[in-house]
């Protein structure tokens, strides 16, 4: 007897990861790619899904209103170690501010170095570098025990290399978050993230009269994700649209579950952003207990590259 109303998860879940990964090219290329990466070793390892979760590394990136549920001051240090002469760096300052909310400040770095400069006769120059930046103050604020909201600003620079002299463009842009907490660790979290961010760019000093102002949008994306807890193993996963404020860019899923062994020892894996991804953690003590962490990642990038991430992040 033919069976209807049936639903094939496993070949479900395999065409949203296909769609996923088809998409994804779509929307790699636009501007703030560097945003789109991930920042901790911990929320990498787990596929990045953190809309919902409380990263101690750098909880606002995910979602601005985790922030108010931040309950010590956090700092974090985050190095991804990447290949084609590219780095990645990030670094992370979040405290509570009693009775109910919280704030932080935070430094996302990506650049290229080691660019070989030529003229247009092909003679060589020197070595160039290139490098984005993104500057964030974030806040976030408890309307109820259960329900906080929040935002990030980012203020953003983009300098790209020439012989002569820089080409810089600047802007800002805003991320703004909901997480609905009923019961602990039990959480949904909703974000937009790159609101109206974007680049502007005077380019008259560069090429004379054909130079002219022009804004660089970023794509926006909006996320919803949750997390769940069973026994010792955690997991986290969102769900996201990605647009152009005109069409569809992008439908991401990412997920990914972390084992606890004892108390301090943490194994990973996830996938998101395109990318699978491992990883393991370790607490420890450093002035206090379990105030302490270091965690890594390894993820395996489109075009067979991988890269190595390590972040230590103490809370005090």
């Amino acid at each position: 007897m033919m069976r209807t109303g049936f639903l094939n998860l496993p070949y479900l879940a395999g065409f949203m990861l296909f769609m996923n990964v088809v998409f994804s090219s779509d929307y790699a290329s636009y501007s703030g790619s560097f945003l789109r990466m991930g920042t901790t070793a911990r929320s990498i390892a787990m596929g990045s899904g953190f809309t919902a979760e409380l990263d101690q590394g750098f909880t606002a990136y995910h979602n601005p209103a985790g922030i108010s549920f931040v309950t010590n001051r956090q700092a974090s240090v985050t190095n991804h170690s990447l290949q084609l002469d590219r780095n990645f760096y990030v670094a992370s300052f979040e405290t509570n501010l009693p009775p109910t909310a919280g704030i932080g400040i935070a430094w996302i770095r990506a650049g290229v170095n080691q660019i070989d400069g030529r003229t247009e006769e092909g003679e060589h120059t020197g070595f160039l570098s290139t490098s984005e930046d993104a500057y964030f103050i974030s806040f976030g604020q408890k309307l109820r025990p259960w329900l906080s909201v929040g935002i990030n600003i980012k203020l953003l620079r983009l300098q790209l290399p020439m012989n002569e002299s820089g080409l810089v463009g600047s802007g800002m842009g805003f991320d703004l978050g909901i997480i609905i907490r009923p019961s602990p660790p039990l959480s949904i979290g909703l974000v937009i993230q790159d609101l109206n961010s974007n680049y502007l760019w005077q380019t008259s000093e560069v090429f004379a009269e054909q130079g002219r102002i022009y804004k660089e949008q970023f794509p926006v994306i909006y996320r919803i994700g949750t997390n769940y807890r069973s026994k010792r193993i955690y997991f986290v996963g969102d769900f996201g649209v990605i647009t152009d404020y005109e069409d569809v860019l992008g439908i991401p899923i990412r997920f990914g579950g972390e084992y606890q062994y004892k108390e301090n020892y943490f194994f990973r894996a996830g996938f998101g952003n395109s990318r699978v991804s491992l990883g393991v953690g370790m607490k420890y003590i450093l002035f206090n207990e379990k105030d302490s962490s270091i965690d890594y990642a390894f993820v395996t990038e489109p075009a067979l590259n991988f890269a190595h991430v390590f972040t230590v992040s103490i809370q005090f």
